[in-house]
Parts: C-alpha cells; sequence; structure tokens
C-alpha cells in the first residue's frame, strides 16, 4: 500500500475511561528506549540503548542492550542483554556466550541475543497481575544465535537459533539448540530439498542461511490445560514462533523435545484449517493466568510471505512459498485450536480483500494481552501501536513520529504497557481524552477548509445510491477472513 505524505503522528486516540491506563515502552528509532504516557507525552528516554524488544521491569528498571554486531559479520547479534535503572546505570549484564573474533573488530564476549528474552518471576515480559519479573535476582531466558553445520538440513552455514537460560551471576545452566531438533518439525519433502538448497541464505558473515528465525520465546507459567493433567503444558515449557517456517512449538524444558507443535504446514487437518494458516507471525505467546483468556495463545499473525515448499507463481523457488497480503491477530484454544478471538481487517472495518491490505505489517509486530480484556497490538512496519477492545473498538492510537535516516521508515519491533505504579519516579499524568479526528474535514494549515461549494444538478443524473457497492460487498462476503 502507498502512505500518506502526510498524517498525524503522537497519541491520535483516547478514551481514558475505556483503556487500561499506563506507560508504554518501545524503541524509537535511532534514539533508544522511549516511555510514553496516554497523550503521547514522552517521560524518559535511555538515549543510545537498544532493545530488541526493550522491556520495563518494576522500580523503573529497563532490559535491552547496549549494542548489536557489526552487520558484516552477524544478523541481529545484540552484544549483551542489559539492566539499567532510571537513572541509567547498569545493574545487571550479560554477554559471555561466545568469545567472538571478528576481522577488524576487537575481539570481544557476545551474548548474541535477538528478538527476546524473558526474567525470571513473569512468564512473557509484559505485565501480569501478581507476577512481576525479578529485578535484584534470578534467572534470565535468552533468544540467542549460534553458526554451525548440521547436514541434515544442509551443507551450508546456519544461523542457527537457540535459547539460553542464564543466572544472575552470568553462568549458561542450560541450553536448547533449534537444529538439534529438524526432524521434529515434519517438514514435507518439498520443504526439505528447498531447505539443502537455499535455507533462506543472508550474505552476513560470508554467508549463513537463517533457516527457522525464532522471534519471540517465553514460558507458558501456571495454566488450565497443565492443571487438567496434559504434561504438554507444563509451567515450565517454553513456546517459541519462527517466521521463516510458520511453525508455533512448545519445547519440553526437562528433555528439549517438542512437546506440542502446528505448522509448518496448515492444510493437513480441519482443525488447522479452520484456525488457517500462520505466516511470518510474530510474538506467539500463551496468555498468563491473571488476564482475561488465560491459556489461550496469542499471535500476531503477520502475513506477507513465508515458508518452504512447492514452487508457485508467487515463489518460484519454493522459498517463501505461502503468500497473503493482510495481517491478523490470534487467540486460540491450543487444545481444540478454535479461535476464540481475532483482530483482522474484517474487524477492524476494512472491505476484504479489496482493502484488507490496510492493516498489514509483513514483519515485526506483537499483541500484548491487558488485564481489562483490552489487547494492545503493535502494527510494526507502520509504527502503530493501538489498543482495542474486546469488541474491536479502538480506544488508544498512537503512531510513531521516530523514522531512521537511513532507513526511512518509523517501524516499531514491539510495545508493552505497563500500570503507572511501575515507575514510581513519576506522578501518574493527567488523562486529557483524545477524540478521533474527522478526516473528510480535517484540513493542514494553509489548505482551504471544507465548504461551502457551489453545487449543480445535472439534468438527466439519476440521484447517487450506494447499491453498486452493496452489490460488491455481496459478492465479497464468502471471501472474508474467517
Amino acid at each position: 500500500m502507498t502512505y500518506p505524505s502526510v498524517y498525524p503522528t503522537g497519541t491520535t486516540i483516547y478514551d481514558p475511561k475505556r483503556c487500561f491506563n499506563g506507560y508504554t515502552v518501545f524503541q524509537a528509532r535511532e534514539r533508544g528506549a522511549l516511555v510514553i504516557d496516554m497523550n503521547g507525552a514522552e517521560v524518559q528516554l535511555w538515549e543510545g540503548f537498544h532493545g530488541l524488544p526493550n522491556k520495563l521491569l518494576p522500580g523503573g528498571h529497563i532490559l535491552g542492550s547496549s549494542g548489536e554486531r557489526h552487520t558484516a559479520f552477524g544478523m541481529q547479534d545484540y552484544v549483551d542483554v542489559v539492566q539499567a535503572d532510571w537513572d541509567g546505570n547498569i545493574v545487571w549484564k550479560f554477554d559471555r556466550y561466545e568469545y567472538i573474533e571478528d576481522p577488524g573488530e576487537s575481539p570481544r564476549w557476545m551474548a548474541r541475543q535477538h528478538h527476546d528474552f524473558q526474567r525470571e518471576g513473569n512468564p512473557v515480559g509484559y505485565f501480569v497481575p501478581g507476577m512481576d519479573p525479578k529485578v535484584t535476582e534470578g534467572n534470565t531466558l535468552i533468544l540467542s544465535h549460534k553458526n554451525l553445520r548440521n547436514p541434515e538440513i544442509t551443507d551450508k552455514m546456519l544461523l542457527d537459533d537457540v535459547i539460553i537460560e542464564v543466572t544472575w551471576e552470568g553462568d549458561v545452566v542450560w541450553e536448547w539448540v533449534c537444529s538439534d531438533h529438524f526432524e521434529s518439525f515434519a517438514f514435507s519433502e518439498e520443504a526439505k530439498n528447498i531447505l539443502c538448497r537455499n535455507p533462506n541464505m543472508r550474505p552476513a558473515g560470508g554467508g549463513m542461511g537463517d533457516w527457522m528465525h525464532i522471534n519471540s520465546m517465553s514460558v507458558l507459567g501456571p495454566n488450565r490445560w497443565y492443571d487438567a493433567g496434559d504434561e504438554r503444558f507444563h509451567p515450565d515449557n517454553i513456546i517459541w514462533d519462527a517466521r521463516e517456517t510458520n511453525i508455533i512449538a512448545i519445547i519440553d524444558k526437562t528433555s528439549g523435545k517438542i512437546a506440542w507443535k502446528i505448522g509448518p504446514d496448515y492444510g493437513i487437518d480441519n482443525k488447522l484449517k479452520a484456525l488457517g494458516w500462520m505466516i511470518g507471525q510474530h510474538h506467539a505467546h500463551m496468555i498468563p493466568r491473571g488476564l482475561p483468556g488465560e491459556g489461550n495463545i496469542l499471535v500476531f499473525d503477520n502475513g506477507g510471505w513465508a515458508g518452504y515448499g512447492a514452487p508457485n507463481p508467487g515463489a518460484p523457488t519454493g522459498i517463501k512459498n505461502v503468500l497473503r497480503d493482510y495481517s491478523r491477530v490470534v487467540e486460540f484454544d491450543p487444545v481444540s485450536l478454535e479461535i476464540v478471538w481475532q483482530y483482522t481487517p474484517k474487524e477492524a472495518g476494512l472491505v476484504h480483500p479489496m482493502d484488507s491490505n490496510r492493516f498489514y505489517s509483513p514483519f515485526i509486530s506483537s499483541a500484548q494481552r491487558l488485564p481489562n480484556g483490552n489487547t494492545l497490538i503493535t502494527e510494526g512496519s507502520g509504527g502503530r501501536i493501538f489498543e482495542v477492545t474486546a469488541g474491536h473498538e479502538i480506544v488508544w492510537e498512537y503512531i510513531s513520529p521516530f523514522w531512521g535516516k537511513l532507513m526511512r521508515m518509523n517501524m516499531v519491533y514491539r510495545a508493552y504497557r505497563v500500570p503507572y505504579s511501575w515507575i514510581p519516579q513519576l506522578e501518574a499524568p493527567r488523562e486529557v481524552p483524545i477524540e478521533p479526528l474527522d478526516v473528510t474535514t480535517f484540513r493542514v494549515p494553509g489548505a482551504a477548509p471544507p465548504g461551502p461549494r457551489r453545487v449543480v444538478n445535472v439534468e438527466g443524473v439519476l440521484p447517487y445510491r450506494s447499491s453498486s457497492a452493496l452489490c460488491v460487498q455481496a459478492d465479497l462476503d464468502d471471501d472474508e477472513p474467517k
């Protein structure tokens, strides 16, 4: 789609009575970790702090990183995981996963963290009543990278995903390597053929296959499924999703085996067909106990392009062979796979399929379940963060005004909302309602205002009716997203 060249930024809609009011944190492009209030006031910037993602901790602390590895040698490799306090003092850091000696660079230890991490005490990295992450102690789960070869997949170097657990003192006490479980993912022979020839090769480091590209990772936490005796959902088990393979899976923490999985093929049975294809998805996690929808899986299903399999006109080589030009947020039951709640172009009030790409972020993005039952959605590629009710009404919206200089984008990887009490250094702000603009009458300064206008009748022309549009809509009824 083509965006307007001029549009409002900052908070554009705000209904304080229907929102879960608090502070929102996200990575402001090329600035640092930014906290805003509900009216968009920028209350704290950790300048230069990196975040893939940024996560707030109680007491005004933040988790992120101090920097990124040079892109000539790594891809989305962050050098460490850092915890800073409100004044910018580093109170905890981990970087001792791999000793890196890149040509022309000073040798150093790196965490090679990417996309996610979780501090003990909270399963998902966002606010859950009664499950605060630990601030001065506790283990941390970190999603990291490792370069390796696995002849079962390909003869090419792989940029593999690993999950490690580190203590407060910095000791690695648990490690899970994704490629060790290749046969558990049930790729078709066509997909294996494509992966062998091209495991999503990237130029960094002389060429590496970013074959899986896991982009989120969290703990299940206490849940009704385990309470009912289903061992697949042990509270210590870890859920992750992989952008390039359309897989969402749960790891048995004790054995490392895959305990539950959907994807890579969503056409193999009626339950998966009804759920619909996950394509390039992000931030799949189990809604924690204490929040509406607890026990269900919430995911931002990006659409776009992903997967390996049979070539088709949209993917002549068979890589990124599943395509869809709109996004959806889906909450589903992990046992029955039935959709419990969703936000698709239909719920957004768009005409599908003609207008469905107006809700579309083919990369990054996330969704957070809030204590009042609302959902905070990051439509990342356009820098849009918004809160919707269970009835799909937008009660808060923010458009990031922070644009990159090299990549002219205002994208936001992931945003989180926390209660005011998590930042005791600030007084709770004044909450000022913001009514949505009437875009049919809004004009920029200097532009001609709407009306009055000269109106003439044309002889022989029938009065305007919208029947043709209604006919078009009727033709589309059977093709709306389910």
